[in-house]
């Protein structure tokens, strides 16, 4: 399974947004480019130069790599109905790992892509352990039974805390049960807000 390991408070810099929860306390500190002549940003960016860096903040955000990225793109531009960045982002958050991560059951994208690769979760009472699994409205996922006596899902009360939930219109999630039944489709506005979708469809549109 394929992906990317770099340390994620230095993406979080490279691309002047925070990837990973723990990347604000550090960004704050240090806000400029890693490396040796990373202390500011020189210049004015060309368009292309933004329109990258919006597609390499999406990518990292979601944690996938250049190849799956540009076939979703791919995938979303053929679509006959919708818009191909909304149709982009709305894949992106029905992948497996991120409804996971939507719910509350992770503090991140990547704890929730491990929770899922170890194979902790079922889908619709079918083990998986693949992250980029995309749901659909009818599906029902529930914590395989083994992984219930796990030091960390007898203390998923703590970790839901620490997560920021937002109420979600395209899925249902029981805390208590450990079950999220989705319901629809992910709305544009349920996505990342600071994101411009527009700058990666025109990226791949070059």
């Amino acid at each position: 399974m394929a992906r990317d390991t770099s340390p994620i408070v230095k993406q979080s810099r490279r691309e002047g947004y925070a990837l990973h929860p723990k990347a604000h306390k550090i960004m704050a500190k240090k806000s400029g480019i890693p490396g040796q002549h990373g202390g500011g940003r020189m210049g004015k960016q060309s368009l292309y130069a933004t329109q990258l860096r919006e597609k390499q903040k999406v990518r990292r955000t979601y944690g996938l790599l250049e190849k799956q990225f540009a076939r979703l793109m791919d995938e979303a531009s053929r679509r006959k109905e919708g818009l191909a960045g909304e149709n982009l982002l709305q894949m992106l958050e029905l992948r497996l790992d991120n409804t996971i991560y939507r719910a509350g059951f992770a503090t991140s994208r990547r704890a929730a892509r491990q929770l899922v690769g170890h194979g902790h979760f079922m889908l619709n009472d079918r083990r998986v352990d693949i992250p980029s699994i995309r749901v659909k409205a009818g599906d029902v996922i529930t914590l395989r039974p083994k992984s219930a006596t796990s030091v960390y899902f007898k203390e998923i009360d703590e970790v839901v805390k620490n997560t920021v939930q937002v109420p979600l219109s395209w899925q249902k999630s029981d805390v208590k049960k450990l079950k999220i039944e989705v319901t629809g489709l992910p709305k544009r506005e349920e996505a990342e807000a600071d994101i411009n979708e527009q700058l990666i469809v025109e990226y791949y549109s070059r």
